[in-house]
């Protein structure tokens, strides 16, 4: 039977500024207009940190029954392991999955938002097929892409939309910042897994673009974050630019990358790119509310 600890292995705490730098990314851009609401700005946290453990649990139980976990690199899988049953990791996801539409909920009944229960619902789903069900789109190459759009443009602007009630320019820019780099952060994982995938048929965005490919996709993420930084405090404030204080910890990570970097030298990659996330919207939250 799992242990606790093993059990918050399971959870991937490296992967948890995933889900709160979108929040504070989202709440900096409510407070900069002057609507930055605790209660709200909570219960958004809840929903991506409940999701984020979710989408963890139900990966682990998902490629654990496959056997896509038999040969893996990185930290212990429960059900890879032996340290779980399936149903037990399996009933913990769909738990998270639970508390985080109760959560939902609590928002819509708040907001009056009554169209984010399709947003909420599309977002469990999305968590759940990203390796379950009979066709995994993880397994498709497009893992990224619903990364993007979830931890990214939907965590930040549903943030922001429902403390202000409207988004802005701005809003936009730090999505995709936070997107960028919360993508950055599975292709680096793709990356080191990519033998291990192609052997088991996870055809992963880094089995379709190779090696190479990967790398250079994983470093052109990291610009592209730095950019739409640029860009929210074009459309806010420069004060904004604090999210810059990302470049600390991105220098040892892309030099790793481009350097052919392979196997367990990744996951250093995977933890400095997290903290990295993290102190990107913490920058933007800090400066956006100054600049307020």
């Amino acid at each position: 039977m799992a242990t606790p600890e093993q059990w918050w292995q399971g959870a991937r705490p490296r992967t948890l500024p995933a889900a709160v730098a979108p929040v504070l990314a989202g709440s900096g851009i409510a407070a900069y207009e002057g609507a930055f609401d605790p209660v709200l700005a909570l219960l958004c946290l809840l929903v991506a940190l409940a999701l984020q453990v979710g989408v963890n649990y139900a990966n682990d139980y998902s490629d654990g029954v496959r056997g896509t976990d038999a040969d893996r690199i990185g930290p212990m899988r429960l059900v890879g392991s032996g340290a779980a049953v399936p149903a037990q990791v399996k009933r913990a996801a769909f738990g998270c999955f639970a508390v985080a539409g109760l959560a939902g909920l609590a928002i819509v009944a708040l907001t009056q938002l009554w169209w984010l229960l399709a947003v909420g619902a599309a977002a469990i789903a999305a968590a759940w097929f990203y390796t379950g069900g009979t066709h995994p789109y993880g397994y498709l190459g497009l893992g990224e892409l619903f990364v993007f759009v979830f931890f990214g443009l939907v965590a930040v602007a549903g943030t922001v939309l429902v403390q202000v009630s409207r988004t802005t320019p701005a809003t936009w820019a730090a999505a995709v910042a936070v997107g960028a780099l919360a993508c950055a952060i599975l292709v680096a994982n793709n990356l080191r897994d990519l033998s291990g995938d192609a052997a088991a048929g996870k055809r992963t965005l880094a089995t379709r673009l190779g090696d190479r490919g990967t790398r250079w996709f994983f470093a052109a993420l990291l610009l592209l974050a730095l950019v739409s930084i640029v860009l929210v405090a074009a459309w806010s404030t420069w004060w904004a630019l604090l999210g810059l204080g990302m470049v600390a910890f991105v220098v040892a990570p892309v030099r790793e990358v481009l350097a052919g970097g392979t196997g367990p030298a990744l996951i250093g990659v995977l933890k400095l790119v997290g903290v990295a996330e993290l102190a990107a919207a913490a920058g933007l939250a800090v400066g956006l509310v100054i600049g307020a």
